[in-house]
């Protein structure tokens, strides 16, 4: 059992260091203990490996990992941050290490022994793009626990077949087993974002769902779901120009998927199947 040291409220802690959120670095604290609680509590065991978070702000995320056992790595940006930090490292000796600099440009696998979990409430402004960067490494870690704008949780958990399904639906659960969580409400926040957001769960497979080259899977899904409104005959032409399949017709023919099916409609193992007919392979 983890002790809980006496710790000032965090609107204090906000009060005192005049952190009035900052619109670029995509700052909305998140206040409520029992939404912190719940976040942590839905990462798992915190007690073994490293547990990593982004954008800490006033540390009400932090407070709930450290109670659950975390060994904690934070990367902050925002220098008016590192005082309160630093409170924090003082409360719970040993625990916490707080990282200075942009998460963008660090290396996360790098960072603590394994097993790695990231557990965050991330930045608005460069979530998607931190994530789909883990994902290039996804092996590295045991789990990711993150709250986005719903509309990006709803863009990585959606289903064949729906508005919603796109390129970041196929790349993150060819990767991962991707589950939602709940949502939050705005009034949770300070100040309260003008969308909702919602807590997603991306466990990394240990192999991906379907053999396929990254580089060329995405390649693949810009083409077709840059047109998503077009039969695939059409989307693909550009990728089919240039090759032995001469037209986006034949190309899907070779992967045997209907030449008039749309984007939305193909599952990840089906754009892997393009995929490796592009790149020559079997499928």
């Amino acid at each position: 059992m983890v002790e809980t040291p006496e710790l000032p409220p965090l609107r204090d802690v906000i009060a005192r260091a005049g952190l009035l959120a900052n619109k670029s670095l995509g700052q909305h604290f998140l206040l409520d203990l029992n939404l912190t609680g719940r976040i942590a509590r839905a990462a798992g065991n915190l007690s073994i490996g490293t547990t990593i978070e982004i954008g800490p702000g006033p540390g009400g995320l932090t407070r709930a990992l450290l109670d659950g056992g975390a060994q904690l790595i934070t990367i902050e940006r925002d220098p008016r941050c590192r005082p309160i930090l630093a409170e924090l490292a003082a409360a719970y000796p040993g625990r916490l290490t707080a990282l200075d600099g942009d998460a963008l440009a660090i290396d996360a696998t790098t960072l603590g022994a394994a097993p790695r979990r990231i557990v965050s409430n991330l930045p608005y402004n460069v979530g998607t793009e931190l994530l789909i960067r883990w994902l290039g490494n996804a092996t590295a870690f045991e789990s990711f626990t993150l709250m986005f704008q719903t509309e990006v949780a709803n863009r990585l958990t959606a289903p064949v077949d729906t508005k919603a399904y796109g390129r970041l639906s196929v790349l993150a659960q060819w990767l991962c087993d991707v589950s939602p969580l709940f949502h939050v409400n705005p009034k949770a926040f300070t100040p309260p974002p003008q969308v909702q957001s919602t807590v997603v769960q991306l466990i990394p497979r240990k192999a991906p769902l379907a053999p396929a080259r990254r580089e060329t899977l995405e390649r693949v899904t810009a083409a077709a779901f840059g047109q998503r409104r077009k039969m695939l005959r059409q989307s693909l032409m550009s990728l089919a120009a240039g090759t032995a399949f001469v037209d986006g017709e034949r190309l899907c023919r070779a992967a045997d998927i209907a030449p008039t099916a749309r984007a939305e409609t193909l599952s990840v193992q089906q754009f892997c199947a393009i995929a490796n007919v592009l790149d020559g392979q079997k499928t």
